[in-house]
């Protein structure tokens, strides 16, 4: 971090990449991005397309395409590259491509003299924000995955659409894995501090069946999004860019993110998402709830998931 100006180099400008780089600028989050891709000319591209819009953005921000000696002094490197989760495809499907792809791009982005915060994107999100602890030899605080953001994200609001509630006033989390093991803890979700659980057995005109259909709708939003549209992009880019303001701005943001268990949760040796609390050194530390029974044995189903496929690849 020896840049007196904040860097984001990001690392694969697929949809989601190049959707995180567009949320980035209109935000004015950083001073300088830099595009790496495989795909030269449509990085070059896509760097020229942003700059055409600094003038209308709300601060000014450096944009090129470049290579990985740029990530020498950047803050944080955002991987996005790697292989798409294809329709009928689980995340777990992508492990064995998707680690092979990231050594090759972790093996560059060290050798750069990288010294900052990765934030990991491409799927399966938990065991390559594992893979990229153990390939860079980073503190494990310095590796993050998305994680169950975008989870947590489409939990609030289809909360606030069900209670017709502003989403940013629902506060609630979905842990796990960020997959179909993932879970809702429904025994801290509240509105304005009040208990769901609570409102749905104190009023009539709700039911415990609806909060069951809207984790349903969460757990399998990518697969409905992917069906209509082939992939999904802008939530989770607009969720990258609210953890990369927290790390740059040292917010202390708590944010449900890809993070290493050292007997949190009763848990060891795995990356799953969780509360966290996110500054400029990266996790300060884990929020570790009070789960009930069957929230505990949900949460534990998801690490053994975890490390039961990436054992075959990793070793671990």
């Amino acid at each position: 971090m020896a840049n007196n100006v904040n860097r984001v180099v990001l690392v694969g400008t697929g949809a989601v990449g190049s959707s995180y780089a567009f949320a980035l600028l209109n935000q004015g989050v950083t001073e300088e991005l830099v595009l790496i891709d495989l795909n030269k000319e449509k990085s070059e591209g896509d760097a020229m397309d942003l700059n055409h819009g600094v003038a209308f953005a709300p601060s000014p921000t450096k944009i090129w395409f470049g290579d990985y000696s740029d990530c020498q002094k950047a803050d944080i490197v955002v991987l996005c590259a790697g292989a798409n989760q294809r329709p009928g495809e689980t995340r777990l499907d992508l492990v064995g491509k998707n680690v092979k792809i990231y050594k090759t791009i972790i093996d560059q982005v060290m050798a750069s003299g990288f010294d900052g915060i990765f934030i990991v994107a491409a799927n399966p999100v938990d065991i390559l924000t594992y893979a990229t602890w153990k390939l860079s030899g980073l503190p494990k605080e310095r590796i993050i995955g998305s994680g169950t953001i975008l989870d947590t994200a489409r939990f609030r609001y289809l909360i606030g659409d069900y209670f017709n509630v502003d989403a940013r006033n629902v506060h609630g989390y979905i842990i796990g894995e960020h997959g179909d093991t993932e879970l809702p803890v429904w025994s801290h979700a509240d509105i304005g501090g009040r208990s769901i659980v609570d409102i749905v057995n104190d009023e009539n005109e709700y039911s415990k069946e609806d909060l069951d259909e809207i984790f349903i709708n969460v757990r399998d939003a990518a697969y409905q999004i992917i069906e209509r549209k082939g992939a999904t992009y802008y939530g989770i880019a607009m969720g990258l860019v609210r953890l990369t303001k927290a790390i740059l701005q040292n917010e202390n943001s708590v944010l449900t993110v890809s993070t290493y268990l050292n007997g949190e949760y009763g848990e060891k040796d795995v990356y799953i998402g969780v509360p966290a609390i996110v500054n400029r050194l990266g996790i300060r530390e884990i929020v570790e709830l009070k789960l009930d029974k069957t929230e505990q044995e949900q949460f534990s189903h998801s690490v053994k998931v975890l490390k039961d496929t990436m054992e075959p690849v990793l070793g671990s």
